[in-house]
């Protein structure tokens, strides 16, 4: 029998959110104040980098020092925007990965800061033929560097990259990664979008990942593993998913990622277009709240 949890962390893109739609659902937005009012620490871990979040979760009646786990792990703030962790790509090393990934598809590297100049890019026109709704929503915050090198001097340190492009593409440009001189610095996680043919490969620092966030997190609450819930739908949750004592599985996930939530003893909870975060948190939050009477 597991503890009652203490901390959950939650994906947003197929999890919280629903499929079309970029406001997370009243039962969803109960549940998230139902667990942070029984003193459940609710945690977003998402690829997505803190300004294209935050502003997802504002005037929900949340907690200011909610924990966003953001960028696949490289940066963790509060929803009030307090710094708690964050970890940085080497310049060199990103330097290297633009030679090396630029044939696969459409490179992006994030920085750590507000407005023009966060997001870099060197096509805009092929950027938004592949991933056209996420260029819009970061319009202003993308600047064009031709070549994307140029961006990239000593000690100007990204906090991610990624690379975008077709599903068969990204995982040649994995394999690429992987049996390069650059595989040791850099940490590659895939999301996929099968109904989309699109894949994005996240290029991170050695060791960062949504998991590796997610148990310093852990640490700094003083929660332990059995205590810590995580609930995600893709392959970028796989690490947080193995650390937590309390692993939830999407049903909206890709067959190959629900039959590992079998051999690996994780639930698994309603699709993210009905509410499976809440009924999670629910009966989350029922067990927190015996375990006090």
């Amino acid at each position: 029998m597991h503890p009652p949890v203490r901390l959950v962390a939650i994906d947003m893109d197929g999890t919280l959110l629903p499929t079309f739609s970029q406001s997370i659902s009243p039962r969803n937005v109960q549940a998230l104040r139902a667990a942070q009012q029984a003193g459940i620490t609710v945690a977003i871990a998402t690829g997505r980098r803190t300004a294209y979040t935050a502003p997802l979760l504002g005037g929900l009646g949340l907690r200011a020092d909610m924990p966003l786990i953001t960028s696949n792990g490289a940066v963790t703030r509060t929803l009030g925007g307090d710094p708690l962790d964050r970890s940085n790509l080497e310049a060199r090393v990103a330097r290297g990965l633009c030679g090396l990934l630029r044939p696969f598809g459409t490179l992006v590297f994030t920085f750590d800061q507000v407005g023009r100049g966060e997001l870099i890019l060197e096509d805009f026109d092929q950027a938004h033929q592949r991933i056209a709704l996420w260029v819009e929503a970061n319009r202003d915050a993308i600047e064009i560097v031709k070549p994307l090198e140029n961006a990239l001097s000593d000690g100007n340190d990204p906090i991610q990259g990624m690379v975008t492009g077709a599903i068969e593409k990204m995982k040649r440009a994995e394999q690429a990664l992987k049996a390069s001189e650059l595989s040791p610095f850099c940490e590659a996680v895939r999301t996929e979008y099968p109904a989309r043919d699109l894949s994005i490969l996240d290029l991170l620092p050695p060791g960062v990942s949504k998991g590796w966030a997610l148990e310093r997190l852990a640490a700094r609450l003083g929660v332990d593993r059995k205590e810590t819930m995580a609930i995600g739908d893709n392959w970028n949750d796989v690490d947080m998913l193995e650390w937590a004592g309390q692993a939830v599985m999407m049903a909206n996930a890709a067959q190959e990622l629900r039959t590992l939530a079998k051999t690996r003893g994780w639930k698994q909870t309603p699709p993210n277009d009905e509410d499976g975060v809440a009924v999670t948190l629910e009966m989350a939050v029922a067990r927190h709240t015996s375990a006090k009477v």
